[in-house]
């Protein structure tokens, strides 16, 4: 399945750091492959190796890089590993030196004062008074940070640059660095609070970079932002407990990220489309018709199993297509970085949405045929029909005798039509003014640039 593998396409917008966990979790996909299902490998161990060594000979995590070295050519690691680990050592002894007075400043009582004041410029001023505090110190714990993460010291990076972003004006580009850099530790520590916290921080820098001066670069550097924080914040969505909720919420109805997928990163569907299918809210109805017209919108620059199990369902009708498309997925997710978590609560929606389409398009159903459909075996389905009518209380009957399962009439009425098709159109008719403002901001742009010219 390595045609439908992400893993590339998504390491294009991360920092080194984070494409470590990814290379990491294929590896050990590989090896159970290999040694418990018996099958072929989705990648060859020694190109995922060579990878990881690339990666890591980009960072100063050398002792990491050595094994990984070993591993790969099982021989000794070429001699100036030891000359670079050595001037690692040297850096970090300079910079506990050079933090000493610092750390003496932000003590407990200290960072109490810092996370009150909400002014950075006061803050400032006010440690220049009591503490002696100098700029040049600033720029020592930002240094320090960024080599304390290079070396994969997280926790010592996320403290620091804490204490950086709450003292830089917002709005400056040390102030965006540090949301960054705060982001990814967070991340890699696996403390998703935080990271949930540092993410919606991260989009408020990335926003206010453009608020007095929304030139068509500015714009540019925005989107080209916005795809990369899009991503990163895979990782944040889909591990805190209302990560999902989130995720659509930031996807499908921000009118700026959604300008970022389309334009950029349409491959990001797929988690957007999962997220969607596992929803239990009772919007859910309209989040897919929403999600569908996209994925049509998209579907000349993306598509996949997952992307297209809504299309083949809701736009085209096809049930033997649905089915083929839901056996590719039962493939896709476990190997899926992002989405192995969501495997059986994602093909228990699936079939969930399956079962209702049939419902709405036929009187009677074929137990045996709608098992098939579902990729279950006659038994399975039957109880398991048995347990969605009693648990949705769906109006239908099972007919044990004939193998059948009879629906119901359910009338819907005419302002229930008119509400459902019409709840939306403010948030289209938003959509729709980002993008004229957009378009509007570039074409004024090449105007300028022509008359320059």
């Amino acid at each position: 399945m390595a045609e439908y593998d992400l893993t590339r396409r998504i390491s294009n917008y991360l920092d080194k750091h984070l494409i470590l966990p990814l290379l990491e979790y294929i590896s050990v996909k590989n090896v159970r492959v290999m040694y418990f299902i018996k099958a072929s490998q989705v990648y060859d161990e020694d190109s995922l190796l060579k990878s990881k060594l690339d990666v890591l000979m980009r960072t100063s995590m050398l002792d990491y890089a050595a094994d990984t070295y070993q591993t790969l050519y099982n021989n000794d690691v070429p001699e100036d590993f030891s000359g670079k680990r050595a001037a690692v050592l040297d850096r970090i002894q300079s910079f506990e030196v050079k933090l000493e007075p610092v750390k003496m400043i932000f003590s407990p009582e200290t960072m109490k004062e810092v996370a009150q004041c909400k002014n950075a410029k006061d803050l400032l001023s006010s440690l220049e008074t009591k503490y002696n505090f100098k700029t040049e110190m600033l720029d020592d714990l930002f240094d320090a940070a960024r080599l304390f993460y290079d070396i994969g010291n997280y926790n010592t990076a996320s403290e620091y640059l804490r204490i950086v972003r709450q003292l830089v004006t917002p709005g400056s580009k040390r102030h965006l660095e540090a949301c960054w850099g705060r982001l990814a530790s967070e991340i890699l520590v696996q403390n998703w609070n935080e990271a949930m916290d540092d993410l919606e921080k991260l989009k408020e820098a990335v926003d206010c970079q453009g608020d007095d001066r929304a030139s068509p670069q500015t714009c540019l550097m925005q989107l080209q932002q916005r795809t990369w924080m899009l991503h990163w914040s895979l990782f944040v969505f889909f591990n805190h407990p209302q990560g999902k909720e989130k995720l659509i919420e930031w996807f499908m109805q921000n009118p700026t990220h959604l300008n970022a997928i389309q334009s950029l990163a349409p491959h990001l569907l797929r988690y957007l489309t999962v997220c969607v299918i596992t929803n239990t809210d009772k919007k859910k109805k309209s989040l897919i018709r929403d999600l569908v017209y996209l994925i049509q919108q998209e579907s000349y620059s993306y598509r996949d199993p997952v992307t297209e199990f809504l299309e083949c369902l809701f736009v085209k009708f096809d049930f033997d297509g649905t089915q083929q498309r839901l056996r590719t997925c039962e493939t896709v997710l476990p190997n899926d970085f992002f989405l192995t978590g969501c495997y059986e609560e994602f093909i228990e929606n699936a079939r969930l949405l399956m079962f209702e389409s049939f419902c709405r398009i036929h009187h009677s159903v074929g137990i045996s045929m709608l098992a098939d459909k579902l990729n279950m075996d006659v038994d399975s389905a039957e109880k398991w029909i048995v347990k969605l009518i009693r648990d949705t209380r769906i109006d239908a009957k099972i007919d044990s005798q004939k193998g059948l399962i009879v629906m119901g009439t359910q009338k819907v009425s005419p302002y229930q039509q008119v509400i459902e098709r019409t709840k939306t159109s403010g948030t289209c008719a938003h959509k729709l003014l980002e993008r004229l403002r957009w378009e509007k901001a570039l074409d004024s742009e090449w105007v300028l640039s022509g008359t320059i010219t």
